[in-house]
């Protein structure tokens, strides 16, 4: 399920949200440091190769966002204070079972 979540958010960053024309591959590996700055200054960089859409070059606060790296908890604590389940009321009560007698 995560990883179904993770494409979804991956899948809602279409063409409109990419800054300017495609990049070929060879284009793209002859200009890096051009293509480094308007990916830095202008947003996701498409790359294609063989006239179909291969990659896209984004900032790293991007991609932190799309996988969910910039919310993660910094601890154990933090993550069950996040939980969307606190507060639910759990039975954690066992039974007062003995176990069965074993013949030995």
């Amino acid at each position: 399920m995560k990883q179904r979540n993770k494409n979804a958010k991956l899948a809602d960053l279409q063409r409109s949200q990419i800054a300017g024309a495609p990049w070929q591959l060879q284009t793209a590996k002859a200009r890096f440091s051009e293509l480094f700055r308007l990916a830095r200054t202008e947003g996701p960089q498409l790359i294609t190769r063989q006239n179909k859409d291969a990659v896209v070059m984004l900032p790293v606060e991007q991609f932190n966002l799309l996988v969910g790296r910039a919310h993660q908890p910094t601890g154990l604590v933090q993550f069950f204070r996040q939980s969307p389940l606190v507060g639910l009321e759990l039975n954690l009560e066992r039974s007062k079972d003995m176990g069965r007698d074993v013949e030995l």
